[in-house]
């Protein structure tokens, strides 16, 4: 790899940037891919660079098909952003690590986050739309609020619709969901921005302790963030 794609791959990862190299196997020459703009001395056509973009997103390298082009994709970890130090998230923060999720907890109650016992967790200690908006959720990012608590969930929620996060879950019952889905919509939220909120959050498989809620969870994420990228 010649040194000026080595550097704009490096900065990109740097910078938590998704890109990818391409290499025409019969030539050797090869380009560099992020965004759209490819730089290199390979010369790729407007639908090999479509196809290097969606591979991208898919977060899948190997051939593309019919060419001689090699497509190796370097993707950020996907992240995951928890609002609330409670008791669920001491279970699910670890469980999103081993999964390979970068985790970030936003709750502004000082009292819960130096009682979560989540101090190898990287925290925010803001108001959480503000936590959220600083973070930046991009395609990579998965969204979960369980404070049970609309002054705190409300505006998380709030600008995690107006992000591309991937994934959104407000934990809480159908009864809490439909309160807090009838508050967004007062604030002038559609529905089908309101359809991106996964709730009740995870998958139903009668989880009941903090543990069991956390693994719902992450099965609800993980199985998003696969249909996403199919």
């Amino acid at each position: 790899m010649k040194s000026s794609l080595f550097d704009s791959l490096c900065e990109a990862l740097l910078s938590k940037h998704a890109c990818a190299t391409v290499s025409n196997l019969a030539t050797d020459k090869q380009c560099f891919v992020q965004s759209g703009n490819a730089g290199g001395d390979l010369e790729l056509s407007s639908a090999d660079i479509q196809s290097v973009e969606e591979m991208i997103a898919a977060d899948v390298s190997g051939h593309i098909a019919k060419t001689d082009l090699f497509v190796r994709v370097y993707g950020p970890n996907y992240r995951m952003i928890i609002v609330g130090a409670v008791h669920i998230a001491q279970a699910l923060a670890p469980m999103a690590q081993l999964a390979g999720f970068d985790v970030t907890i936003i709750d502004p109650r000082e009292a819960f986050v130096q009682a979560s016992r989540l101090s190898d967790v990287a925290s925010i200690r803001e108001w959480p739309d503000d936590g959220v908006t600083k973070l930046e959720p991009d395609l990579r990012t998965a969204i979960v609020t369980l404070t049970h608590d609309p002054k705190l969930d409300d505006p998380a929620l709030a600008a995690a619709l107006k992000s591309d996060a991937f994934y959104i879950g407000s934990l809480g019952s159908k009864k809490t969901h439909a309160k807090r889905i009838r508050r967004l919509t007062e604030q002038g939220f559609t529905d089908a921005d309101l359809s991106r909120i996964h709730g009740p959050v995870g998958l139903d498989i009668g989880a009941k302790t903090p543990s069991e809620i956390a693994v719902s969870i992450l099965g609800e994420v993980v199985t998003i963030r696969r249909l996403v990228a199919a």
